[in-house]
């Protein structure tokens, strides 16, 4: 297996600067990874050094938080700009208060609004319980997201082995799974793959691949 190919190397720091994006850049080329993961203002500068269908830009919406009401604004103006793939937050309130329809809505709109981007779902597991998680990634087939994703990386932990099993399970056979947060070295990745990921994201991209040879 190609590992760099199911990579999203991802730079979601607050401090990302246009030097770094454009060093991101230039190891997503180099390293033909799947794509950079970037944050909305770095779209338009992103796109235009990656001109060609591969690496793709992927780029987040109602980040880090998932409690934002123009999640969908966000995301449409990141494909307008160049976008090719969103990873937008779960709302996590809605979901622990037992709001279904409107974790449905929300996820929803944003795939209603970017009809030919995928969309992956944020579940951010470490604040959910089993039987949350579950309902997250059924709810989010449902809204018609191509992904569900473990973690943002800035909340209380990132993937388990245990929630990508279960989310595997749950959806595996339908939608994409991304393990995401913490994922820092190649037995770690593999391990998620063996659990059910399809897709890896992580700012570690470089170190697993150099890891693999």
């Amino acid at each position: 297996m190609n590992i760099a190919s199911i990579i999203d190397h991802t730079l979601l720091r607050p401090d990302a600067t246009g030097e770094m994006i454009e060093k991101l850049c230039g190891e997503a080329v180099e390293y033909q990874f799947y794509s950079v993961c970037i944050n909305p203002l770095w779209v338009p500068f992103a796109s235009e050094l990656l001109t060609e269908e591969s690496p793709l830009v992927c780029s987040v919406a109602g980040f880090p938080l998932g409690a934002s009401p123009l999640v969908e604004k966000e995301a449409e103006w990141a494909v307008a700009n160049g976008a090719g793939e969103i990873d937008m937050v779960l709302p996590v309130g809605l979901l622990k208060q037992g709001d279904n329809a409107g974790v449905l809505q929300v996820i929803s709109k944003v795939v209603n609004v970017v009809p030919d981007t995928p969309v992956k779902v944020i579940l951010e597991t470490c604040l959910l319980t089993d039987e949350e998680k579950v309902t997250a990634c059924s709810i989010s087939m449902d809204a018609g997201a191509a992904f569900v994703k473990t973690s943002t990386g800035f909340s209380k932990s990132g993937a388990t082995l245990h929630d990508v099993r279960l989310m595997s399970k749950s959806v595996g056979q339908f939608m994409g799974i991304k393990a995401s947060g913490g994922v820092r070295n190649y037995d770690t990745a593999i391990s998620m793959l063996e659990a059910g990921a399809t897709r890896i994201g992580t700012s570690s991209g470089i170190t697993i691949v150099n890891g693999s040879k």
